[in-house]
């Protein structure tokens, strides 16, 4: 699934998860998804601005290039996840769960090396 629009769909009673999707160049902007699931998932190029995705869980994705812009991303869960870049200025993340290999993605904005 290529694109899809999700951010033009009602909130009203929406929920979704995801297994084994390829959701690239989608948008979830601006809406209301808390404690969605995402499992082993290829999520490219998504734009998850103003999206609040509290408790959110990314198990096993790769979200090379997804957009995070003013997203609430409070306890989600991204430890499992690979290719992110979040600017911790930038969006809410308290105590969201990072793996130390994926630390790299919250530091993008500082152009410094991780050895």
């Amino acid at each position: 699934m290529l694109g899809l629009r999700f951010d033009k769909c009602s909130e009203f009673l929406f929920s979704a998860s995801f297994t084994h999707c390829t959701l690239n160049f989608s948008s979830f902007y601006k809406l209301k998804i808390k404690k969605t699931k995402f499992q082993e998932c290829i999520i490219q190029e998504v734009d998850f601005s103003e999206t609040d995705l509290s408790e959110a869980v990314f198990d096993r994705c790769d979200l090379k290039d997804a957009n995070f812009d003013n997203t609430i991303l409070e306890k989600a869960d991204f430890t499992t996840s690979y290719h992110y870049r979040i600017d911790p200025d930038n969006n809410k993340i308290r105590k969201a769960k990072f793996s130390r290999d994926g630390l790299a993605g919250l530091l993008t904005k500082y152009d410094i090396q991780i050895k």
